[in-house]
């Protein structure tokens, strides 16, 4: 058996997404070693660690694979007690095999479950002893199944339930079969670690910036500076305390949070119920929902009864959702499509019926528990957050090697100015290190943090909650956002617009008010085809379909008590709900119907169904709702009028949101409880539309006029009619009065037909000639056009025509009927053209995409949401531009605090060499001055400033090694190094100078003027430097706006002219200043402070107005790195594109290339 392996990852039935799905890592496989303990190898360690000073154990702490490859062998995973886990994401991670010694009976309970993988867990011993193996990694119980010779979830040993199997553990599992489940799969716990501060302060400590920082404080005490090397001593340890306090509340916060303990009851298979904790539920366990519901403790499948379910936490969706029994059959059971029958931790069930004897409660079988529940994704995402994949980062590193190069270039100048003074070797080498802590800023990792912190506390007071702070920078950077259209661009309610049947015989009049249809199909059909239930009395469910019920006047009742009495009127069939007509209609009473079993709503399926039955059991239908082509599809042929698809066609085109509906009558044979899906939802007679009017949100215009002008891509993503989503993306702005809609149809393969391309003008009134000189108008630049494509039309053109992708995700603005599956799969696609994309939607059929997407926003109640890292409390999309703007002006002062850091350091590094060149050196208080008045300060409030208001067309910069960035700071080095020797130049060359005693060196040399008129001018040089690198238009408000700083800035201003022009004698003394009486000497410091801040300042400007591009005129014109601006520029030159009112097959055309 090879030592290296992958660990399964199955599709465990969890409710996506997850943080470990597929949607949020490309890869979902982790590459696995084992490892062996070596003994001899680690008392080896042990005793280089010890002649190390501890030096061996920090490097191994910050490498974990150095000390397992130094203390262990390679083994097969079968016989390892170290794993060695490379993620998906390339980050590395050494976890330890656990075992557990099983119960006795162990083998006879799995030798009697040998179908299964129960008996593979068990590793078995001469020493009758049973043995599971498994680990943890990040919240997660992997176990070993020795068939397949690896570490898998625990979860695979439930994937291959089917819904019949779920079945079959109603009647409860025993003591002794649920005591080893548990053993297995672990207690039911989210399990959040709060570490004891010790353990807290230990990793902490060993941080590299503080290790740094402790090797930086030993060096200045061992050099005498010992004011500076207290002071950052107890700022480092005010550092820390702050850090530990914050980090040990957040993670109490979050176990606070994540732990659900409650009592549930269960059944067991002796048919007695018991109440027990909620930690002891394994999957398998039958547990018995009370009638008032409860917080649900784990993920469980309704098995008997109906519950009413919040699931705010969840989707951020705020209407509850009725969950009905799963139904049964042989298909393999999962979460995701089955969630209608699924009830998910940490969701609110308000109230549980129809399941137990009296009409109270409910029945649910327990699918998975602890971190494999959807709290313990939310909780998941949180702990173990998917590594950002941002260019700044990246560059922030590179960075810091750059600032490390200076140094070593710095160390070794320093050296040899010091060997030719013949200063003694230690005297060289601390000087040399010294430079090392001066050329490279320990705080500057933490500096640039601070502008996202500021950014997370503005959005958190006007409702935007984030739970991954380093994708606010990444805002900044969004070129396309996706809109879901219900809910989110429209209206969550809708009216009812009308009415209108249709039969084989064609559509009857429009009727604008339902209640006013005769007794019929239709009416009963829209009376009872939902589901609505009461709660205290009052009608819940989904705004439509509260909308459509309202509309016919009908009432609803419910079941009291055990039910019977309705039961024995409606034929003694099982009733879940009573329909009745108003009382008050003369002679159209019409007759009470009574829904017996119900098949909610599926985006998937994009329909619902029920079926009734009258009084006495008479009369048994079914009915069905959904998308006009998907009932259409399921419907008679001979039932679907002719004009179906022109009604249709008109009725999306003005804006409506069209349902269809049909029926059926059932034989009297047939059993309602029994029969399933697939044989109530076919051969169905048509019965007619249901138009619902679905405004659009007053802000979307708004904001999608926003992002235009900001040159923005806005995309709709919809599972909509796509004539009804055109027609809101031209009420919202999306597509401009004058620009045209060009229809992608794209045919899978079938066995009659091959696959096939058009791309159609949306104007299907216009004429031949009218499509020729739009035709012409189009390809010279005449019309703007947008593309919009169906999800049928989707797939074909994804399976099929790949080539033909690129371009028509360029210019797509509506994606019509899409599956929440093939919202992800978009999201997707457009970031493989480099697009930074955003997500915006109410969570509930976006999970997929909003977790999938670089920047994901839910429109939610709730703070935190496992639907995306951004939830919104405002309730429409003017949070979006809101988002972007905060995330420019963040990522703004990111660099903005990074060149300032940078500078600083190069500042301060070129004033000590330049005084270790005429044999001094600053002063212990001279440090401590310049670092922490004037450099901290300015660093802490430099953030303050919030965005701009308006959002511009260009984007700022993510790249901190971009010619602008790294020539600003080549410049501003060289002035502040002319400043500096300028200042020692003049002093110099004064009559009242007095040149230095060349027998001593450093700070033996002090005070004297040379370091006086450095130290002058270089404290000016940190200030100006805050001044120029600040910046302010167009993604931040003007400097003048944040008046801390700006205050601050005069002070210090004042300050250091204070200090220049009239310093107090005990001040000079403690800053070891040289006293120097010339006033108009003094003044040309202060001149020449003012003189280095305009050069600077002008030098900005112009490389702000791009004046360093002409550099890029010596080389040879590159094309963008995106795709996305390569394919655009092709497409814009292409004379061809699309090819109206043609069609394409596969590989008939040849690909634009833009490589």
């Amino acid at each position: 058996m090879d030592r290296r392996d992958s660990v399964v990852d199955p599709q465990s039935g969890l409710p996506s997404p997850s943080p470990r799905d597929p949607l949020l890592s490309p890869d979902s496989h982790m590459d696995v070693q084992g490892y062996k303990w070596v003994r001899w190898r680690v008392w080896l360690c042990r005793l280089f660690a010890v002649l190390s000073l501890g030096l061996l154990l920090i490097v191994f702490h910050w490498r974990p694979r150095f000390a397992v490859l130094a203390r262990c062998s390679s083994c097969s995973l079968a016989l390892a007690d170290i794993l060695l886990i490379r993620d998906s994401f390339g980050q590395q991670h050494v976890v330890e095999v656990l075992t557990e010694e099983m119960e006795e009976g162990s083998s006879e309970v799995f030798g009697a479950l040998e179908d299964t993988e129960w008996r593979d867990t068990v590793q078995l011993y001469k020493e009758e002893k049973s043995l599971l193996r498994y680990y943890l990694f990040e919240g997660l119980r992997y176990v070993w199944l020795d068939r397949k010779g690896t570490f898998c979830r625990v979860s695979v040993l439930n994937e291959d339930w089917t819904c019949m199997d779920l079945y079959g553990f109603q009647k409860g599992l025993s003591h002794l079969e649920q005591s080893l489940r548990r053993r297995v799969y672990g207690p039911n716990l989210i399990d959040v670690p709060v570490k004891p501060y010790i353990k807290l302060l230990f990793e902490e400590v060993l941080n590299p910036f503080y290790v740094f920082q402790v090797f930086s404080i030993i060096l200045w005490m061992i050099d005498s500076y010992y004011y500076y090397a207290s002071c950052i001593f107890i700022i480092s340890l005010l550092s820390i305390g702050i850090s530990l306090y914050e980090i040990r509340k957040q993670s109490i916060t979050l176990r606070n949070m994540a732990k659900l303990v409650t009592n549930v009851t269960i059944r067991r298979n002796s048919g007695e119920e018991q109440c027990v904790s909620s930690v002891e539920l394994v999957p398998g366990d039958c547990i018995i929902i009370p009638q008032e519901g409860m917080l649900l403790p784990c993920d469980a499948a309704v098995l008997a009864g109906e519950c009413l379910v919040n699931e705010s936490m969840l989707t951020g969706e705020s209407v509850p959702v009725l969950k009905t029994p799963l139904p049964a059959g042989e298909e393999r059971y999962s979460s995701e499509t089955e969630r209608r029958h699924t009830l998910f931790c940490g969701t609110q069930l308000i109230q549980a019926k129809g399941g137990r004897p009296g009409g109270g409660g409910a029945v649910a079988v327990v699918i998975s528990t602890g971190f494999f529940t959807a709290k313990g994704n939310l909780v998941s995402s949180i702990l173990y957050p998917q590594p950002t994949n941002f260019r700044f980062y990246q560059d922030s590193v590179k960075f810091l090697l750059i600032l490390g190069s200076v140094a070593l270039i710095g160390t070794i100048y320093s050296f040899v100015v010091l060997f030719r003074t013949s200063a003694t070797w230690l005297e060289l080498v601390m000087r040399s290190l010294d430079i090392v802590t001066i050329a490279v800023p320990p705080a500057l990792p933490a500096a640039i943090t601070t502008g996202t912190i500021y950014a997370q506390r503005r959005l958190k007071r006007q409702g935007v909650f984030c739970i991954s702070p380093p994708r606010i920078n990444i805002c900044g950077k969004v070129s396309l956002f996706c809109f879901d259209k219900t809910g989110t661009l429209t209206e969550e309610g809708l009216d009812v617009w009308g009415v209108m049947e249709g039969g084989a015989a064609g559509f009857s009049e429009l009727v604008s008010d339902p209640s006013l249809l005769p007794p019929g199909p239709m009416l009963s059909g829209l009376a009872c085809c939902h589901t609505v239930t009461l709660l205290q009395g009052q009608p819940l469910g989904d705004p439509l379909e509260l909308k459509m019920f309202e509309s016919t006047g009908w009432t609803l009742r419910e079941p009291e008590g055990d039910g019977k009495v309705l039961d024995a009127e409606f034929g003694g069939h099982r009733v879940l709900a009573v329909m009745r007509p108003p009382t008050a209609r003369g002679t159209s009473t019409g007759e009470a119907v009574a829904i017996v079993q119900r098949f909610p709503f599926s985006s998937a399926l994009q329909r619902m169904s029920v079926v009734t039955v009258g009084r006495g059991g008479r009369s048994a239908l079914a009915f069905i709702k959904g998308s006009p082509e998907m009932v259409a599809s399921l419907c008679r042929e001979d039932t679907v009028p002719a004009q179906f698809s022109s009604k249709l066609r008109n009725f999306s085109s003005e804006g409506l949101r069209v349902l269809a509906l049909g029926c059926k009558p059932l034989d009297e044979n047939t059993d309602p409880k029994t029969i399933e899906r697939e044989a109530v939802e076919k051969d169905m007679q048509f019965l007619g539309f249901l138009m619902m009017k679905n405004l659009v949100k007053p802000e979307s215009a708004k904001v999608i006029s926003i992002l235009r002008r900001a040159q923005l891509r806005s995309v709709m993503v919809t599972g909509d009619n796509i004539l009804t989503a055109v027609n809101v993306a031209k009420s919202c702005g999306m597509v401009g009065s004058d620009e045209k809609v060009i229809f992608v149809n794209a045919t899978p393969h079938t066995a009659q037909s091959m696959p096939t391309l058009r791309f159609n003008l949306g104007d299907g009134g216009a004429t031949q000639s009218s499509i020729e000189i739009i035709t012409q108008g189009l390809y010279q630049g005449g019309f703007g056009y947008h593309l919009a494509i169906s999800g049928k039309s989707f797939a074909a053109l994804c399976e099929h025509f790949p080539e033909y992708l690129p371009k028509v995700l360029m210019r797509a603005t509506v994606f019509a009927r899409m599956a929440p599956d093939q919202k992800t799969q978009l999201v997707k696609e457009l970031q493989k053209l480099n697009y930074r994309v955003g997500m915006c939607g109410d969570g509930a059929n976006d999970c997929g995409a909003l977790r999938a997407a670089d920047v994901g926003v839910s429109l939610s109640e709730a703070e935190a949401s496992v639907a995306s890292p951004f939830t919104s409390k405002m309730g429409n999309i003017s949070c979006v531009p809101l988002l972007i703007r905060e995330g420019r002006c963040s990522l703004v002062t990111s660099f903005s605090l990074f060149r300032y850091m940078a500078l600083y350091s190069l500042i301060q590094f070129c004033a000590v060499l330049i005084l270790y060149t005429v044999k001094t050196d600053l002063a212990d208080l001279q440090f401590l001055f310049c670092d922490i008045v004037l450099v901290t300060l300015l660093a802490i409030v430099m953030g303050k400033g919030g965005p701009s208001t308006e959002l511009h067309h260009c984007r700022p910069p993510a790249s901190l090694l971009a010619l602008p960035v790294l020539g600003s700071l080549f410049i501003h080095t060289c002035m502040n190094i002319l400043g500096q020797l300028g200042a020692l130049f003049i002093t110099t060359s004064q009559d009242w100078y007095v040149p230095l005693n060349s027998t001593v060196s450093g700070a033996a040399n002090l005070p004297n003027m040379e370091d006086t008129s450095v130290f002058a001018l270089s404290g000016f040089q940190y200030i100006i430097m805050a001044v120029v690198v600040t910046k302010g238009y167009p993604h931040k408000k003007p400097l003048y706006h944040n008046v801390l700083f700006l205050c601050l800035l005069l002070i210090l201003f004042a300050l250091m002219t204070y200090l220049v022009l009239y310093p107090a004698p005990i001040i000079s003394k403690y800053l070891q200043l040289c006293d120097i009486s010339d006033m108009n000497y003094k003044l040309l410091l202060v001149a020449l402070a003012a003189l280095n801040l305009l050069i600077c300042f002008v030098a900005e400007v112009l490389i702000d107005l791009g004046i360093l591009n002409c550099l890029r005129l010596l080389r040879q014109k590159r094309l963008s790195k995106k795709q996305y601006k390569r394919l655009n520029v092709v497409l814009s030159d292409s004379p061809a594109w699309p090819p109206l009112n043609q069609t394409l097959a596969p590989a008939e055309h040849t690909v634009i290339g833009f490589s």
